[in-house]
């Protein structure tokens, strides 16, 4: 469960579960870990050795957040988001990150878009490179420079992290609509023309049933505010994944709503919601816990390849919706205001 509003939206996912347990007759084991700052406070460290062996005996893993003031005075790699979040990424292997983008019809007015540009809904699923590029490349550091300090990161992918990769968006972009943009930068970086040329390949070669289109990351961010309705699958780097994955949670109107699986090889999974600990509405009862709920609907398709339990969820959200239940971050006037267990 982790942190903050974690633990809250947690117990909602949860009596979700049992939910589907009763009613696609399922049997599951369930164990719970410490994690963040919450591991840090009685371990002494955000990621324990035990919540390693745990992970390492699961199928896959369902996260709640970590993070929060309390913990910000420690070196930046005790914090609990890099000292738990990227290992834990690196050690399972965790190089793909999707995350579903959906503007739902009923909460159109909580997007800051005009209503006439996501009138129709919005649904775009992002996926981001994980493991590599600029946030892992080597060398990275500061150092004195006759008499300047200088800061530097090294941008690296090599043909098989960009394989794997693109070949996960274009298997995703088959089982929807069949359309992938590919965001790169390659009319400046050399990392860039790489993938260009890796994506081409393997589009002629594998997936030629796919509409593929090619966006530079400045003219990508422009297009998902001016027609986000025109993306269905975008794939891109680490760093261009991260900006874009944010904005895109924008114009759903909360990142309450987001949920998201960073993927391994053989299925295994790490699924979280993509908003955080918000520390500052923890323990008031007033998260949104659709995020989390939805998390785990993506933990039945990709770790279980079960897409009707997935869908089972994803249509109850939706029917909540459709009956006018909201938390406070998508509360609309004339609108059914709801708590965080109500919500569940």
């Amino acid at each position: 469960p982790g942190d903050g509003i974690g633990p809250e939206v947690m117990d909602e996912a949860l009596l979700t579960l049992e939910t589907i347990k009763m009613k696609f007759d399922i049997y599951y084991e369930l164990k719970t870990a410490l994690v963040g700052g919450a591991a840090i406070d009685q371990r002494g460290k955000a990621l324990p050795d035990e919540t390693i062996e745990i992970c390492k005996w699961a199928h896959c893993i369902l996260f709640g957040s970590v993070g929060g003031p309390k913990w910000e005075h420690l070196p930046p790699e005790e914090q609990p988001e890099r000292g738990a979040l990227l290992p834990l990424r690196k050690k399972f292997g965790l190089y793909a990150n999707l995350r579903p983008a959906i503007i739902y019809p009923p909460l159109a007015a909580a997007s800051p878009l005009k209503y006439e540009i996501i009138k129709n809904g919005v649904d775009m699923i992002i996926v981001r490179e994980l493991t590599s590029g600029i946030y892992f490349g080597q060398p990275k550091g500061r150092e004195e420079r006759n008499g300047v300090t200088v800061a530097f990161d090294t941008l690296t992918y090599s043909v098989p992290e960009i394989e794997k990769i693109c070949r996960i968006a274009f298997e995703t972009a088959r089982s929807r609509c069949k359309k992938l943009c590919s965001v790169d930068k390659a009319n400046v970086l050399a990392s860039s023309v790489l993938w260009r040329e890796v994506v081409n390949r393997l589009w002629q070669n594998e997936f030629p049933d796919i509409e593929l289109q090619h966006l530079y990351i400045d003219n990508a961010t422009m297009q998902l505010i001016r027609q986000p309705y025109n993306f269905d699958v975008i794939v891109c780097d680490n760093m261009f994944g991260d900006i874009l994955s944010d904005e895109a949670a924008m114009i759903t109107g909360s990142i309450g709503m987001l949920a998201s699986a960073s993927l391994g090889d053989n299925r295994f999974g790490l699924y979280e919601p993509s908003g955080g600990s918000a520390p500052d509405i923890a323990g008031k009862g007033i998260a949104n816990p659709i995020a989390q709920i939805l998390s785990l609907a993506l933990m039945f398709k990709y770790s279980f390849n079960r897409d009707d339990i997935c869908k089972c969820i994803q249509n109850a959200v939706k029917k909540t919706l459709d009956k006018g239940y909201r938390t406070k971050d998508i509360y609309t006037e004339g609108a059914i205001l709801v708590n965080t267990a109500e919500m569940g």
